[in-house]
């Protein structure tokens, strides 16, 4: 009978667990291996690289790593055969304790790409412990012939480390005529009794020498034993009897010291002396149970004594006996079993495994950043625990598996908006009041070449004099780039072209490298470029570079370099004569002119004519800004037959230049020729001008021509002419003037010749045009004409 109840209890454990694990199967999704508990170093475990799918040539340069949380390194992959194998012994007594599944989670992470495998080697057990009583020897004492077969005496049974099979422990007893053993079970717990066959007499046999054997189900199994002394004694023959044989009491845990559990009560129909009864432990207690607990002798109390916890035992089981005074005792026996119920006294405990250092901001959403594992030793809601980080952050959590999560990137990040992240993941329980725990992470965000450099302004507008010495410094040009390291570090060149007639660009400036100083490599000169505009270009040293473009217009200002040169109207129409003046030509009649040109620009190209010795001039003058050659009064004979003139042509620059030229005028009754003698900065001789003989019929001309201008003149003040735009081969200067200085101008220089004996003035026009509105975009040009009447 006892043999087949064993049997029956076998096959519902083995049942049960077969259920659990086929449940457990499908619910995990994970590779999983199996290994006996104690295996040996090296002992092979599964083909892991291959059950993962992943190329056993791939593990090393995917950086091919196993983390296991909480735990020693119980087991280790070769990274040549993708082999998992035992690195150090596995104790499943000492890893899981008495819990029917235990098992190791493993994390396997490798690289390019990221990836996350959950690996589940469960630690099977093995028949190593065998039965152990807590006491070697155990004492009871059995009145004589008033104790009925039938009678029940606990025992204390043994415990097995192991699990399944291997803990179902079996119980003989050595040959006895009056004593068996059994086992029964009550409530949620197994007891060994000890059952009287037949009565004793002590008389007889005044003590009885028992060996009991616990035997386990492993193969092979093993035992343990325990020596049973029974004591018969005489008279006293009613035992105390409690109420009941079992309690149920539930106690929270952390219960404070002398909190009352329960107080039993015991009585004996016996009296006097037989009566009274002293409760106690019975001495077989593990000392768990005397180190939480302690009982009034008197009073039957139990009460606690140290500190109760229910994530290290969750049920108590005590043996009280109530021994009266009789003589012999006589002892009544109960069991507490006392229930711990958890209180939320274990905050979540929270592990966290960065899986690199920094995070670039070019990373796409979903980047596994670091992986969270969370734990909490309570249970039910009180060990139920959430993960979170704060809102507005571009990450967040996915949970993986059970307790693990994987911190990933949600959204884009700009590492110049935020260089790095200090996330606090915090998790917390669902016990009431609920706890938490918390830890940062800091993410560094590494930098990419996104940034190009910039400049602070589109355009940059540098003046310039000619004849500047080779080499000067002329500008500086500066771009930000808001990048790290070389990919914040700008190099400048010049955007190569031609400039004029197929001249290239870096024949006139140079741009240095690093420091972005523009420089001129040979000397400006203004009557031949008045404007130069290029191309900066900035290029970061990142890869691939990135680079930014500024354009600078570079006007040339003008000096007064250029002498006015003396041209006579005269040469080429054949060989030059003394010139005769009629002596009957009255005041105001013009013998002659000279004309004058000066390369440069503005009030450095305006010219002044005057007689170099006033005093020698004679009835003759010459006009100031015409260079006209005129009679101041009427000749006489006494103004002798001939005068000689020296002109002096200056500019109004600063200083001035200047040059010569001499007229020689014969006077007779007839006009011949007037000879012209020219020369700059006291140059050389000219040719002279042969008087036209329809000089009458030119003034006519030229005076109704100028009539002409003046109008076209008055026409374009009032109607503003188109933009003009500065390009390379359209001369833009600047020109300045004694009453003030003019902005950018377009200069456009017309000869009129209306004759050559004309007594007219010079006009200097400037056509300024003013800037429009902001709203049109439109620059800010002022166009001038320099018109010359010769």
């Amino acid at each position: 009978m006892a043999l087949l109840r064993r049997d029956s209890l076998i096959t519902r454990q083995l049942l049960r667990l077969v259920l659990l694990h086929t449940a457990w199967e499908v619910g995990s999704g994970q590779v999983r291996y199996s290994v006996p508990e104690e295996s040996k170093h090296g002992t092979f475990v599964g083909r892991l690289a291959q059950d993962l799918g992943l190329e056993v040539a791939e593990l090393v340069s995917r950086m091919f790593r196993m983390v296991s949380k909480g735990r020693r390194d119980y087991f280790e992959v070769n990274l040549q055969n993708g082999v998992l194998f035992v690195n150090s012994r596995v104790d499943r007594e000492e890893l899981c304790g008495q819990s029917p599944l235990c098992a190791i989670d493993l994390e396997v992470i490798v690289d390019k790409p990221l990836r996350i495998f959950h690996v589940q080697v469960e630690i099977q057990d093995i028949n190593d412990n065998a039965p152990v009583f807590s006491v070697n020897e155990q004492n009871l004492s059995i009145a004589e012939s008033l104790t009925l077969p039938g009678s029940r005496f606990p025992l204390e049974g043994a415990s097995d480390a192991d699990i399944g099979t291997n803990s179902l422990l079996t119980y003989k007893i050595s040959s006895s005529e009056n004593f068996i053993v059994e086992e029964e079970t009550k409530e949620k717990t197994k007891s060994l009794v000890l059952v009287l066959k037949k009565p004793l007499d002590r008389e007889e046999i005044p003590a009885h020498h028992l060996l009991v054997t616990a035997i386990d189900g492993g193969k092979p199994e093993l035992t343990g034993t325990v020596q049973l002394v029974i004591t018969v004694l005489d008279a006293n023959d009613n035992a105390p009897i409690f109420n009941q044989s079992v309690y149920q009491i539930k106690l929270l845990e952390n219960a404070p010291n002398g909190t009352l559990v329960i107080k039993l009560n015991a009585t004996d129909m016996d009296e006097g002396i037989n009566k009274n009864i002293s409760y106690s432990f019975t001495n077989h207690m593990p000392q768990t149970i005397k180190k939480n607990f302690r009982i009034e002798q008197n009073t039957g109390e139990i009460r606690v004594k140290g500190n109760i916890d229910f994530e290290h035992m969750t049920l108590f089981e005590i043996q009280v006996e109530a021994k009266d005074k009789g003589n012999p005792p006589l002892v009544g026996h109960c069991k507490v079993l006392i229930d711990v119920l958890d209180v939320n006294d274990n905050a979540p405990e929270l592990a966290v495994t960065s899986l690199s250092l920094s995070v670039r901001e070019d990373s796409p959403p979903g980047t596994v950043v670091a992986l969270v594992s969370v734990s909490d030793r309570d249970s039910g809601d009180n060990g139920k625990v959430t993960c979170s980080i704060p809102p507005n952050l571009p990450f967040q959590l996915v949970s993986t598996f059970k307790n693990y999560h994987s911190l990933v990137l949600a959204e884009a990040v700009d590492r110049e908006r935020v260089s790095e992240y200090k996330i606090l993941v915090t998790a917390r329980d669902e016990g009431a009041p609920s706890l938490s725990a918390s830890s940062s992470i800091l993410v560094p965000i590494a930098d990419v070449n996104d940034n190009a450099p910039a400049f602070p302004q589109p355009v940059y507008t540098v003046f310039v004099k000619e004849n500047n010495p080779p080499g000067a410094h002329l500008f500086s040009v500066s771009a930000s780039d808001p990048d790290l390291r070389e990919n914040a570090f700008v190099s400048y060149s010049v955007v190569e072209r031609s400039v004029g007639e197929q001249q290239p660009l870096s024949s006139y400036i140079s741009v240095h490298s690093e420091s972005g100083h523009i420089y001129a490599v040979q000397p400006f000169d203004y009557e031949e470029l008045q404007v130069l505009q290029f191309q900066v270009s900035a290029r970061d040293a990142g890869f691939p570079s990135l680079c930014g473009n500024v354009t600078v217009q570079l006007f040339v200002l003008d000096e007064n370099d250029n002498a006015p040169a003396v041209s006579p109207p005269g040469s080429g129409r054949g060989s030059p004569g003394p010139e005769l003046v009629p002596l009957s030509a009255g005041a105001g009649h013009v013998v002659g002119k000279i004309r004058a040109v000066d390369a440069d620009s503005g009030y450095n190209a305006w010219l002044r004519y005057e007689v170099q010795e006033p005093g020698a001039a004679g009835p003759f003058r010459v006009g100031v800004y015409s260079g006209e050659i005129s009679t101041t009064r009427a000749l006489e004979e006494t103004d002798g037959p001939s005068q000689r003139l020296v002109i002096l042509v200056r500019d109004h620059g600063e200083p001035a230049l200047s040059a010569t030229a001499t007229v020689s005028l014969s006077l007779v009754e007839s006009p011949q020729a007037v000879k012209w003698d020219s020369r700059q900065r006291g140059g050389s001789e000219g040719p002279l001008v042969d008087m036209n003989v329809s000089l009458m019929i030119a003034i006519c001309s030229v005076s109704g021509l100028f009539v002409l201008v003046i109008v076209v003149y008055v026409g374009l003040r009032c109607h503003p002419g188109p933009e003009v735009m500065c390009e390379p081969g359209k001369a833009t200067v600047v020109c300045s003037s004694e009453v003030g200085s003019w902005s950018y101008s377009q200069r456009q220089s017309r000869n009129l010749c209306v004759g050559e004996s004309t007594a007219k003035n010079d006009l200097m026009v400037f056509s300024p045009n003013f800037p429009n509105s902001a709203e049109n975009g439109e620059h800010e040009k002022l166009q001038g004409a320099q018109v010359s009447l010769t």
